[in-house]
């Protein structure tokens, strides 16, 4: 299998000077999604957790409510890529057939297999789940994601998502070139464990796009958390679905969008009006 990082060699301009050097980079590649034989969509993404990418994006694409659908997966490894070769249990088969798209996209591509602007701008079903969390929680959650990404550490140059339960700390966490790569290995890897998103975090180290909403949403997050912040339709729907919506999340603390109500006050968190 293909290695997430490499080493290369590069030439620095430092000091007024040349200066020959390596350089640990990510690696990428086209990664191709194909169902029941059929093509479905070409990412450009890290060659790395590529069954939870498989299950993830299967999922926050909606052509699987469960990992339970897939019957089979291959991870074919060729000279210009990686295709995930999934067998869908009928009658999901089927029905991904009267579904079926052709779609390349580039890095961070968030919609794939969108036909019509109702697709593209589908409302989530709400979330309704009652949990709160302190400020210092976030915090405490967003700190302990240093040290953790390991192609991250290595790089700069990756996003990673995790997911935070209180008590437990992070869990589980993924890396990505692709923003949207990195979520869908999330929602795969919590899926491939039977792990409910019920009563914790997501955390991310991009912006929020309104994609990434979508996709929390279907994972089940109640809350998102990102240290950019969010675009004003990403706003607009974790509003209507439910998710309260953290951003600009640094050291020195964060903004809350939507849905503050799971967020408790106390000492540590001023609201300016």
């Amino acid at each position: 299998m293909i290695e997430p990082v490499r080493t290369v060699g590069e030439i620095a301009w430092r000091g007024g000077r040349f200066v020959a050097g390596q350089r640990t980079i990510p690696e990428e590649t086209a990664v191709a999604f194909t169902y029941n034989g059929s093509s479905y969509a070409v990412m450009m993404a890290t060659p790395h957790d590529l069954e939870d990418f498989a299950v993830g994006f299967s999922l926050t694409e909606g052509i699987i409510a469960s990992p339970d659908e897939i019957e089979r997966l291959e991870i074919v490894e060729q000279d210009i890529g990686i295709e995930l070769r999934l067998w869908l249990a009928e009658p999901h088969a089927t029905a991904f057939q009267e579904r079926r798209r052709y779609l390349a996209g580039p890095t961070g591509c968030g919609l794939c297999g969108i036909e019509t602007l109702t697709e593209a701008m589908r409302t989530p079903a709400r979330i309704r789940d009652t949990v709160r969390f302190r400020p210092d929680e976030i915090m405490r959650a967003l700190h302990s994601l240093n040290g953790l990404q390991e192609i991250n550490g290595q790089t700069r140059a990756v996003h990673g998502a995790a997911f935070y339960q209180p008590g437990q700390g992070i869990i589980v966490l993924r890396e990505d070139v692709g923003r949207h790569n990195a979520l869908d290995k999330l929602a795969g890897a919590l899926a491939r464990s039977s792990c409910s998103a019920r009563g914790g975090v997501g955390l991310v180290t991009s912006r929020l796009s309104v994609e990434m909403v979508q996709k929390a949403a279907s994972i089940g997050l109640p809350m998102l958390v990102a240290i950019s912040a969010p675009t004003a339709l990403a706003v607009r729907i974790a509003e209507a679905a439910g998710i309260t919506l953290v951003a600009v999340a640094r050291s020195d603390g964060f903004e809350i969008f939507t849905h503050p109500a799971r967020i408790e006050e106390d000492r540590s968190l001023h609201v300016v009006a």
